[in-house]
């Protein structure tokens, strides 16, 4: 439980990257002794989602660039195979449950909900995970996606980007209609990269947020 609150409060940015982490407080507010904690922060340092300096204390990590890329690589490689497989066997089961979601992800685009948007953002792409059917590769991209959602969370309250999210997201969706696999994944390619463009110009606007 210690972990899983901590981590959230971190990738939902609830602690900013540079913030120090109030061990006293969590304490207090989880009901939890020092030692969970301290286990849980030995995961998040491993998963470089917190620095530990010794005599100093816990800080949130500033996002390394150089992270964010390295798992954006992975999504954006993975990802595009996924569609490309999947697209030939898609059936219209499947292409309700995802034009469903893309409704929905409209609907709070219009009302500027950022929060929802994102939770159905991630259900959209872990519907063609669910289609794919292979395990690994669903937890693979499941594990460098630590590294991508505060980035996530950052990029999609600015102008316009729910929006294009959607509109991002649709093209995927009519060349799955389609059953057209490279129209399908060259959907998603320019999908994923989207993000390293936006992050870079973020990283200047922004550079308090960062660590290169």
């Amino acid at each position: 439980m210690t972990y899983e609150y901590l981590r959230a409060a971190i990738v939902e940015l609830r602690c900013q990257p540079g913030s120090r982490v109030d061990k006293a407080a969590i304490c207090r507010e989880l009901g939890v002794s020092r030692q969970p904690l301290a286990e849980a922060v030995a995961r998040l340092a491993e998963e470089r989602l917190v620095d530990v300096e010794p005599q100093r204390g816990t800080y949130v990590a500033r996002i390394r660039l150089a992270d964010v890329v390295e798992a954006n690589f992975v999504r954006q490689s993975l990802e595009v195979a996924t569609v490309q497989a999947i697209a030939p066997r898609m059936d219209e089961a499947v292409l309700s449950r995802l034009a469903g979601i893309l409704d929905a992800q409209a609907a709070a685009a219009r009302v500027d909900d950022s929060e929802t948007f994102y939770g159905l953002d991630v259900r959209f792409h872990l519907a063609l995970f669910d289609v794919l059917a292979m395990r690994r590769v669903a937890e693979v991209v499941e594990s460098s996606r630590a590294q991508l959602e505060r980035i996530r969370r950052l990029l999609l309250p600015g102008p316009g980007r729910l929006f294009r999210t959607v509109d991002e997201h649709m093209a995927v969706y009519r060349a799955l209609a389609a059953r057209d696999s490279r129209a399908a994944g060259d959907a998603m390619q320019a999908h994923i990269g989207v993000v390293m463009t936006e992050l870079r110009e973020l990283s200047t606007r922004r550079p308090e947020l960062f660590e290169t």
